[in-house]
C-alpha cells in the first residue's frame, strides 16, 4: 500500500490541506464580519488580506504537492516529509503574519517557498536520473 510506503509525505499533504481549510474558513469569517458578500473580493483592507492568504495558499500548493509527491517517488519518504512539514510551518507563519499586516508575511513566504524550490528542484533532478536511465 502506498501509504505504507510514504506515511510522512501523506501526512505533509494532509496537513497542507489542513491549513489550506483553516485559510477557506478565514474568508468566511472576514465575508461575515466585513459585509463582503460572494463572489465579491473588494472590502475592506482588513477582509482583502485574509482573501489574499487563501488565494496564495491556492496558488502555492499547485506547485508544492506535485513535487512533494515527485520528490518523495525520488529521493524518499523522510526527506520529503520533512519538506512537507517546513512548507506547513511557513504557510502558517505566512497567515498568521498577514491577517496582521501586509509587511508581516514575508518570513512564512520564504520559508514555505524554500522548502518548495528544493522540493521542485529535487523532483525535476529525479525525473531526469529516471530519464537517463531509460537510455
Amino acid at each position: 500500500m502506498i501509504l505504507e510506503q510514504f506515511p510522512l509525505t501523506a501526512l505533509g499533504t494532509v496537513l497542507a490541506l489542513c491549513v489550506y481549510f483553516f485559510c477557506m474558513i478565514k474568508v468566511g469569517q472576514a465575508r461575515a464580519k466585513h459585509g463582503v458578500k460572494p463572489p465579491s473580493v473588494d472590502g475592506p483592507e482588513d477582509f482583502q488580506r485574509v482573501n489574499r492568504v487563501h488565494q496564495n495558499m491556492v496558488e502555492q500548493l499547485v506547485m508544492h504537492l506535485p513535487a512533494l509527491w515527485i520528490f518523495a517517488i525520488a529521493w524518499g519518504d523522510l526527506w520529503a516529509g520533512i519538506l512537507g512539514f517546513i512548507f506547513v510551518i511557513g504557510r502558517i507563519l505566512y497567515a498568521l503574519g498577514y491577517y496582521e499586516a501586509a509587511e508581516k508575511r514575508g518570513r512564512g513566504f520564504g520559508i514555505a517557498s524554500l522548502a518548495t524550490i528544493v522540493l521542485t528542484l529535487g523532483a525535476l533532478m529525479g525525473a531526469l536520473a529516471a530519464l537517463a536511465a531509460l537510455f
